[in-house]
């Protein structure tokens, strides 16, 4: 029997159970999953908090390794401006000065007021080369946290990390004012505690789930609980709905089983298959523009489902079914055969452009993707170093070394690597530090607030800053207002793509899209700045209009 039919066997057997059975077991389903969804959200909360900080630790301990190696080990008046200049250079760090062997600064930049006369305690013969430790100041819950690095001298330097890198988004609303978060740094130094008012209750009761995270690189530990009856209100409505909706869904579940298996499931598996085989899965690309000179840097290559009869289907209907299948990898196979017949002779031409092809998280489970790439690549007209792999953050990769040693295969061709989608999804900055990333891509969710919310502009420039610092590439994505270009101008990212410049496009319309570029027909950014220009224009003629009226 087909799994269309079991659906339907099972969906009647199902409504009629629902008209039977007690309605405890609902409740007991219903409840299992609040709990299931609530640790899954406090785990990715505690995740978030583990990576984060092991970043900004990291990243101070680089910062004061740094200054050491160009000798700002002193008082002088020019490493003061010096601290000045790596303070503005860096967010993850609001503070820098030096202490002597009993822990008393002898000059801090900015200049702060401190209790009593130390801020680390004395020295001792065997100390580490680097300490860390929690300041009294602190915002939001959040304290300062010390970071040291001993000089020969007995004096060490010292930076504080800024509270604002942990100021976290505590998940959704159903446990953002029902948890209390805690960090601690060791077992005595509390780091993070937002708790407020309406938090106390679970302190003092029992009725709470706990989730724990250390990492493993720090001694940072953080400590979750949620209130058990904030949880459960995620599924209160669903629970009388339940009880009124009995032979409503029962119903449903009825239909449901017949359409899903009106097609008999290997037919539909047999047309899918055919679909690849026939080559109607076909690549798209959306053009990479330099969005201060104008000129190409390449394409990202998207898949699309023609049909026989022309019609195409969106990515959202089968790019599930193919993942799960799959199918996908042929699939992905397959465009990069095709985009070689497309693109080749382009590519061979101008050896300056980039193809980025974009994988999946099951890529990266087993190294037959390095295969695929020298296969179809190596002996082709588009170079190994013009392939660019994209990787998403959507989707958690299942083992991260084995994903680092295939990029460093992949690297070792001389392909780069890209993050794409950053900030959204599981990976993160672990991903940046863990994985080797040469290229960063920034989400259109970040690129279309730019302009209308402060937050937007600071989040963006932060990655730019982060991707500056590590010595990778940027990119943004999702590009639509002439604003975006004049912004992203100003936060040093130069490469970007959207739908002000192209959308995606079939070979032949890439092709002349290039071309134009090639041949000074057209710039796009060019264009786009007289577009801006004639608009202001006109916008002047028709204010002196008025005033003259």
């Amino acid at each position: 029997m087909s799994r269309h039919y079991f659906v339907f066997v099972r969906a009647i057997l199902v409504a009629l159970g629902l008209a039977l059975l007690p309605l405890l077991i609902g409740n007991m389903i219903l409840e299992n999953f609040a709990m299931h969804q609530a640790r899954n959200e406090m785990n990715a909360i505690a995740d978030r908090y583990i990576s984060r900080s092991e970043a900004a630790i990291s990243g101070a301990v680089e910062i004061l390794r740094q200054m050491q190696v160009k000798g700002l080990t002193s008082c002088t008046r020019q490493n003061q401006g010096e601290f000045e200049k790596t303070l503005s250079e860096n967010v993850i760090i609001n503070a820098i000065g030096i202490v002597d062997h009993r822990g008393v600064p002898m000059c801090y930049v900015p200049a702060q007021v401190r209790r009593g006369n130390s801020i680390l305690p004395a020295l001792k013969p065997d100390a580490p080369r680097v300490g860390i430790g929690m300041s009294w100041m602190e915002y939001q819950g959040i304290r300062t946290a010390l970071v040291s690095w001993k000089l020969r001298n007995g004096w060490r330097l010292v930076a504080n990390i800024s509270p604002t890198v942990l100021a976290i988004e505590p998940g959704p609303d159903y446990l953002r004012h029902a948890s209390e978060i805690e960090v601690r740094l060791g077992r005595d130094h509390v780091w993070v505690n937002p708790t407020n008012s309406s938090n106390l209750p679970l302190i003092m009761g029992s009725n709470f789930i706990e989730e724990f995270a250390a990492s493993t690189i720090y001694p940072i530990n953080v400590r979750i609980r949620s209130d058990r009856n904030a949880v459960m209100s995620l599924v209160g409505e669903l629970k009388i709905v339940a009880v009124i909706a009995c032979s409503g869904i029962a119903i449903f579940l009825i239909a449901l089983g017949v359409w899903l298996s009106w097609k008999p499931e290997k037919d539909a598996e047999d047309d899918f298959v055919a679909s690849i085989r026939n080559n109607e899965f076909i690549p798209y690309y959306q053009p990479v523009v330099d969005i201060v000179t104008g000129e190409l840097q390449g394409c990202e290559m998207l898949m699309r489902w023609q049909l026989p009869n022309g019609k195409m289907v969106s990515p959202g209907q089968f790019m599930t079914y193919a993942e799960t299948s799959g199918h996908i990898f042929e699939m992905t196979r397959s465009i990069m055969r095709q985009s070689i017949d497309d693109l080749g002779e382009l590519y061979s031409q101008h050896s300056e452009l980039k193809l980025s092809v974009n994988l999946f998280a099951g890529h990266f489970n087993d190294r037959s993707i390095v295969d695929d790439l020298l296969d179809i690549y190596e002996d082709s007209p588009i170079a190994l170093n013009q392939v660019v792999m994209e990787v998403t953050e959507r989707q958690p990769l299942e083992d991260i070394d084995l994903a680092r040693k295939i990029i460093a295969e992949l690297q070792a061709h001389g392909i780069r690597v890209a993050l794409d989608d950053v900030g959204t999804g599981h990976g993160g900055l672990a991903y940046l530090q863990k994985l080797g990333m040469d290229i960063v891509k920034i989400d259109k969710m970040f690129i279309d607030p730019l302009g209308s919310e402060e937050n937007a502009f600071r989040l963006v420039d932060a990655i730019a800053e982060l991707a500056d610092t590590m010595n990778m590439g940027i990119i943004a994505e999702g590009v639509e207002k002439y604003e975006q270009i004049v912004l992203l101008r100003e936060l040093g990212v130069s490469s970007a793509q959207g739908y002000i410049f192209s959308k995606p496009l079939p070979a032949r319309k890439y092709l002349e899209f290039a071309e134009d570029i090639f041949t000074d027909r057209r710039n796009p950014v060019k264009v786009l700045e007289e577009k801006k220009q004639a608009s202001d224009e006109a916008l002047d003629q028709i204010v002196s209009q008025s005033d003259v009226d």
